[in-house]
C-alpha cells in the first residue's frame, strides 16, 4: 500500500490542500475532483495508479476542504482554478504531467490541456465532454431553454439561494446527490420537469443508505470536506459562466491536440444536458478515445471503479508511460 501524504501549497494567492500517493519519481497523474465531491471521490483509483509507477496528485480543488474558499463568486473562474493547478505543478517542478478530471474538474483538465500544450502530455475527461467556447455564455442558452421551468444550474446562480436547502442537512444533501444521479435511479431522473421555483430536492428520493460504491468511512470524508464552510465555495463555480466566456476568447479557435480519453456513464444525466456537445467534440479534441460504460451513472470512477481503472491505465501505457 502507497503511503497518502498531505500537504499545503501556496499558490495563486490560496492555500491548496494536496494530497499525493506513488513513487516520488513516478510521472505526475493530477486528479481533479467535481461536485459536490472531495479528493477522496478518486479513493479507487490511487492504489492501482501509484502501483503502475505514477505520481498520483489529488487537489482539494479551491473552494472545498482544507483549500481556500474565497467568498467573491469571481474567484472561481475556470482560467483562476486552472492557475492553481499551474502554479502547483511549477511550485513541484513538473514539466510533464497527464491531468484526469471528473465532472467540473473535467472543464479544467480540459482548458489545462489548452494552456499547457507542452506541459499536458494527455488529458482524461470524464461526464463532462469538451465543445470548444460556444457563441454565447452557456447560461444564457439554459436561462432560454430553461424559461419558466426549474434548471439546476439557473437555480445555483443567485449566490445563498441553494445554500439554504443544500447547507441545511449537508449528509442528507451529500446522499441525495449520491443516489439520484446515479445508476440506481432512471436516467434523467434528476432532470425532471418542475416549476422554476422548486427546490433542487423536490420530486426526488432519499435513498435514506448510502450506495455500494460509497462506504462509510468514505462518506465521512466527504461530509467533512463541507461541514466547516457549507456549499458556498462548491456553488461558486456555477456562478461563473459568463465571466469564463469573457476571459477564454484567446482560446475559442484552440483544439486540444493531445491524446484524450473521455469516459461516460450511459445513465448520466449529464449525457443528456450535452448531448450537442458530444457530438461535436471529436471536431475540438481530433486525437479523442471514448467509452460510454454500462450501468453506470454520474459518479462513474466509483460505479464502476474497475472498468474505469481499467481504461485508464491501457491509455496511459500506451500515451503516457511511468
Amino acid at each position: 500500500m502507497h503511503q497518502l501524504e498531505q500537504q499545503i501549497l501556496q499558490v495563486n494567492g490560496i492555500d491548496l490542500s494536496l494530497y499525493s500517493a506513488g513513487p516520488a519519481a513516478g510521472r505526475p497523474v493530477w486528479l481533479l475532483h467535481g461536485f459536490p465531491e472531495c479528493w477522496h471521490s478518486w479513493r479507487q483509483q490511487i492504489a492501482p495508479l501509484a502501483a503502475a509507477g505514477y505520481r498520483v496528485l489529488i487537489p482539494e480543488m479551491r473552494g472545498y476542504g482544507l483549500s481556500s474558499a474565497p467568498r467573491d463568486s469571481a474567484a472561481y473562474d475556470v482560467l483562476t482554478i486552472c492557475g492553481d493547478i499551474q502554479a502547483a505543478m511549477g511550485q513541484l517542478g513538473q514539466q510533464q504531467v497527464c491531468v484526469v478530471g471528473h465532472d467540473w474538474g473535467a472543464p479544467i483538465a480540459w482548458h489545462l490541456a489548452l494552456l499547457e500544450p507542452e506541459r499536458v502530455q494527455a488529458v482524461v475527461g470524464m461526464a463532462v465532454p469538451f465543445g470548444g467556447r460556444p457563441r454565447q455564455p452557456a447560461i444564457e442558452i439554459m436561462r432560454q431553454l430553461y424559461a419558466g421551468r426549474f434548471h439546476y444550474i439557473v437555480h445555483f446562480q443567485q449566490p445563498g439561494v441553494a445554500e439554504v436547502e443544500m447547507d441545511a442537512d449537508i449528509a442528507r444533501t451529500l446522499r441525495m446527490m449520491m443516489h439520484n444521479t446515479s445508476a440506481a435511479v432512471p436516467k434523467d431522473h434528476f432532470l425532471q420537469e418542475k416549476t422554476a421555483d422548486a427546490g433542487l430536492f423536490d420530486g426526488m428520493q432519499d435513498p435514506g443508505t448510502l450506495p455500494a460504491w460509497c462506504d462509510a468511512s468514505a462518506f465521512e470524508l466527504y461530509v467533512q470536506t463541507f461541514q466547516e464552510r457549507g456549499f458556498y465555495g462548491a456553488l461558486n463555480w456555477y456562478r461563473n459562466f459568463e465571466r469564463n466566456w469573457q476571459r477564454t476568447e484567446a482560446l475559442a479557435e484552440r483544439q486540444v491536440e493531445q491524446p484524450a480519453l473521455f469516459l461516460l456513464g450511459d445513465m448520466d444525466p449529464v449525457g443528456t444536458l450535452e448531448a450537442y456537445t458530444l457530438k461535436q467534440m471529436p471536431k475540438r479534441v481530433p486525437r479523442l478515445e471514448s467509452h460510454v460504460l454500462e450501468n453506470c451513472g454520474h459518479w462513474i470512477q466509483n460505479e464502476q471503479a474497475e472498468q474505469v481503472n481499467a481504461l485508464l491505465l491501457d491509455f496511459l501505457q500506451r500515451h503516457y508511460r511511468a
